[in-house]
C-alpha cells in the first residue's frame, strides 16, 4: 500500500496550522454576568465594567469608576468516535479537549461628563486537544483482527493554544442619547503542537517512531474596536460594535520532518483572525424585569488560508514561503435572548438562550470538531454592599454529531464522528468607587 504521496511535509504543516486554529475556537467567557444571560445585550447593558469587552461606547453610561475581576472555567467535552479507514477501525477517543481557566479584568474611569477611559484583559480564543491515543493505535478489521499498520498520524496529535486580549479604550458622549467609543487591542498568543507516531520508515518498511511536527511559537498582534450606543431613554437603549482582528503572526520553532530530506524549519506561521460585529438591545419592561438580546456576526470566511514563511533545510538551503492549506469556512452568526429579574435590593437572577452557528462549510476535518451549538444559561448577582457585587453564571453548551470525511497521506480516506459539548462556570467581583 502507498502510505505517503509526494511528501509528508505539506500535510504535517497543514495539520499543525488547522488543528491550532480549530482547537482555538471562539470563546464566550468574558464575564459571569454575560454568561448568565447568554451574553444577550452585553454590548449595551453596562451593569458592570465587563461591558468593555463588547462595546467601548458603553463606558459613557458610567458616572463612577468601576472595576470587575473574574474568571471562567470551560469544562470542554470533545469526543471522536468510529475513526475508520480502508485498513480498518481505529476506535474512539473521549475527552480530547483540554479544559481551561480563563481570567478577565476590566476598569472604567470617567474623565468628565463627556469622556471616559477604560482598560481590560480577556480572551476571545483558546483551547487544547490531545488525539495521541488514536495516533498510537492500530486498526482492527470487522472480525476484530488487529493489523500492524500506521494510524493517520498526520491528522492526529497534541495541540494547545492560548490567547489573551489587552484593550485600552475611550468613549465620548455627544448628548443624552448618543455616544461613541474606540479601542486598541494588543493580542498575545502562544501555541505548542506535536505530531508523532509509528510509521513505515524502517528497514523493509518496518514501523519506527517518527516525529512529524514539533512546534513552539508565540506572537503579538494589534487590532481595534469601534462602538456606538443610542439611548431612547433610561429604560431602552441599543448598542453596536465592530472588532477588527489582525492577521496573527507566531514565531518560534516550527520543525517538520520530510522523508528522504530531513528537517525543514519555518520561522513564522500566519493565521488570519475573524472580525466580530454585534448589535444588542436592552429594555427595562417593568420595575423588576428587563429583556435583552444580541445578534453577532463573526467573519470566519476571512480565514481562507494558512501560510508559513522563511523555510530552511538543516544544511541552510532556503525553501521560501508556502501556502499550507486553503479553507472553505463560512461566516457565522449567533443569536441570543435573555432576561434579568430583580428579586430585591440584594438579589438578581438572570437566564438566557443562544444559538451559535458552526464555521465549517463543505470541507470537514477531524481537527475541527465543530457544529451548530445551543447555549442554555443561568446566573445570579448578590450585592455585598451598595458598591460591591458578586456574580455567578453557568452555561450548558450542546453541539451536534458531525460526520467527518478527510484524506490522510498516511492511510488514505478517513471517516469519523465528532461532537463538542461544554459546561462553563464563571464568578466575578465588581466594585463601583
Amino acid at each position: 500500500m502507498k502510505y505517503f504521496n509526494k511528501t509528508i511535509l505539506a500535510v504535517a504543516v497543514t495539520l499543525a496550522s488547522s488543528q491550532a486554529m480549530a482547537a482555538g475556537f471562539q470563546l464566550n467567557s468574558q464575564s459571569a454576568t454575560g454568561l448568565g444571560r447568554a451574553f444577550a445585550g452585553d454590548a449595551v447593558i453596562a451593569d458592570n465594567a465587563s461591558v468593555l469587552s463588547r462595546n467601548p461606547a458603553a463606558m459613557a453610561l458610567f458616572d463612577e469608576k468601576s472595576l470587575s475581576v473574574g474568571a471562567a472555567y470551560a469544562d470542554l467535552d470533545v469526543n471522536i468516535s468510529d475513526v475508520s479507514t480502508p485498513l480498518g477501525n481505529y476506535g474512539s477517543a473521549e475527552g480530547v479537549a483540554e479544559s481551561k481557566l480563563i481570567p478577565n479584568f476590566y476598569y472604567i474611569q470617567p474623565i468628565n461628563d463627556k469622556w471616559a477611559f477604560g482598560v481590560a484583559g480577556f480572551s476571545n480564543f483558546g483551547t487544547g486537544t490531545d488525539l495521541t491515543s488514536l495516533a498510537n493505535s492500530n486498526p482492527k478489521m470487522d472480525n476484530g483482527t488487529v493489523i500492524p499498520a500506521p494510524a493517520p498520524v498526520d491528522l492526529l496529535g497534541n495541540t494547545e493554544i492560548v490567547t489573551m486580549n489587552f484593550n485600552a479604550s475611550l468613549s465620548y458622549r455627544f448628548n443624552e442619547h448618543f455616544s461613541i467609543g474606540a479601542g486598541v487591542d494588543v493580542i498575545y498568543g502562544e501555541g505548542n503542537l506535536s505530531r508523532e507516531g509509528n510509521l513505515p520508515f524502517g528497514d523493509n518498511g518496518s514501523m519506527v517512531p517518527v516525529s512529524l511536527v514539533d512546534v513552539e511559537a508565540d506572537g503579538i498582534a494589534f487590532g481595534g474596536i469601534l462602538g456606538a450606543v443610542y439611548e431612547f431613554n433610561a429604560d431602552h437603549r441599543l448598542g453596536m460594535s465592530y472588532r477588527f482582528s489582525p492577521e496573527f503572526k507566531a514565531t518560534g520553532d516550527v520543525n517538520m520532518t520530510q522523508p528522504g530530506v530531513g528537517t525543514i524549519a519555518f520561522d513564522e506561521i500566519n493565521i488570519p483572525m475573524p472580525d466580530i460585529f454585534q448589535v444588542a438591545g436592552f429594555h427595562q419592561l417593568t420595575e423588576k424585569f428587563a429583556l435583552h438580546y444580541t445578534a453577532q456576526l463573526t467573519t470566519w470566511g476571512d480565514f481562507h488560508e494558512i501560510t508559513v514563511t522563511d523555510g530552511q533545510l538543516a544544511n541552510g538551503t532556503a525553501t521560501g514561503d508556502a501556502v499550507l492549506k486553503q479553507y472553505a469556512w463560512k461566516d457565522s452568526w449567533l443569536f441570543s435572548v435573555g432576561g434579568t429579574y430583580t428579586i430585591n435590593e440584594n438579589w438578581k437572577v438572570r437566564a438566557g438562550y443562544m444559538h451559535d452557528q458552526g464555521v465549517v462549510g463543505d470541507v470537514s476535518s477531524l481537527s475541527i470538531p465543530d457544529s451548530d451549538r445551543n447555549w442554555y444559561t443561568a446566573g445570579v448577582s448578590y450585592n455585598l454592599s451598595t458598591q460591591s457585587t458578586i456574580d455567578m453564571g453557568v452555561a450548558f453548551v450542546r453541539g451536534e454529531d458531525v460526520h467527518v470525511t478527510e484524506v490522510s497521506s498516511v492511510v488514505g480516506p478517513v471517516t469519523a464522528y465528532t461532537r463538542s459539548d461544554a459546561i462553563y462556570y464563571s464568578v466575578q467581583y465588581s466594585y463601583q468607587f
